[in-house]
């Protein structure tokens, strides 16, 4: 298990987002998604600057270069992609956003191959091309009764935000990389820089609309703030700590690709509650969990 740590890392956290996308939905119905991507930043930031005080290890001996590298991944992947993304939940539902996001894997692995020359073997080729059919697949069957139709007006926004974060997470995921791969830098660190990053262009996003702090106020409510603490903590705190191990410890494409499978996960959520899954989705989950396979035997 310790040899394949980035590929165990990597699934961790696309099971963790699964759950979390699907509570995102609700809490998005109250709070936009800038304020929301504000909201789960700040409490992870505070969650993360904790821990690391324990440890002994929040002013660690790190390069320059690294430390912008990790600022602009934040900046990327989480400032503008997360919020992306929360706009499209918002606008398609959990499954029709996660369909677009999972454009991210190959988007990463060309970039990565551009601008890191990472090669890849074309078993890891393959694997990714049968993880992202498998995914899509997933998502795309859905039963007639229980998939609600976007309308036109939030259709064509959807796949706009839906694809915008896909780059935001795909350029953020080779930026880590970058800075990661190789070096001594603690994944813990790294994931509390990555969101000083973004968090700073949240903010600067939210002055220059002039947003209120009285969007804030479904916080007021207790389950509301209680449910978003412990979606923060598991979805960013946790999950990005185990993004970061993944792309430290394995390829940008292949990171990437296991991140992006959280539809297979959301799948089982879908039955427990009460939602028809057809054949056709279980045949994509197996599409997927082939290319998983094959991604570990690269």
């Amino acid at each position: 298990m310790f040899e394949f740590r980035g590929e165990f890392a990597a699934l961790s956290a696309a099971l963790i987002w699964a759950v979390a996308s699907v509570i995102y939905t609700q809490l998005g119905r109250q709070l936009t998604p800038l304020m929301l991507n504000l909201a789960k930043g700040m409490i992870a930031i505070g969650l993360l600057i904790l821990t690391l005080l324990l440890r002994s290890s929040l002013f660690p001996t790190v390069p320059l270069p690294a430390v912008g590298l990790l600022l602009l991944s934040g900046a990327i992947g989480i400032g503008f992609g997360d919020t992306a993304y929360f706009a499209a939940l918002n606008h398609l539902g959990t499954r029709r956003a996660l369909v677009l996001e999972s454009l991210a894997p190959p988007l990463a692995a060309l970039l990565a191959l551009v601008g890191l020359q990472e090669q890849l073997s074309t078993i890891a080729w393959i694997g990714i091309l049968l993880t992202v059919s498998g995914v899509t697949w997933v998502v795309l069957e859905r039963s007639p009764a229980s998939a609600p139709s976007s309308s036109p007006s939030s259709l064509g926004p959807g796949i706009i935000w839906g694809t915008l974060a896909a780059l935001g997470q795909a350029g953020g995921g080779v930026l880590s990389r970058a800075a990661l791969a190789g070096s001594e830098i603690d994944p813990l660190w790294s994931t509390l820089v990555r969101l000083l990053g973004g968090q700073f262009v949240l903010l600067l996003w939210a002055i220059w609309q002039r947003r209120s702090w009285q969007e804030f106020q479904p916080l007021s409510n207790r389950r509301f703030l209680l449910t978003l603490i412990g979606t923060a903590f598991a979805s960013t705190y946790l999950a990005l700590w185990l993004q970061q191990i993944a792309f430290k410890y394995t390829a940008t494409g292949v990171a990437q690709s296991l991140l992006a499978i959280s539809p297979v996960f959301v799948l089982p959520i879908a039955i427990v509650m009460g939602e028809k899954v057809s054949l056709r989705a279980i045949l994509g989950v197996l599409v997927a969990i082939a290319g998983v396979w094959l991604l570990f035997n690269r």
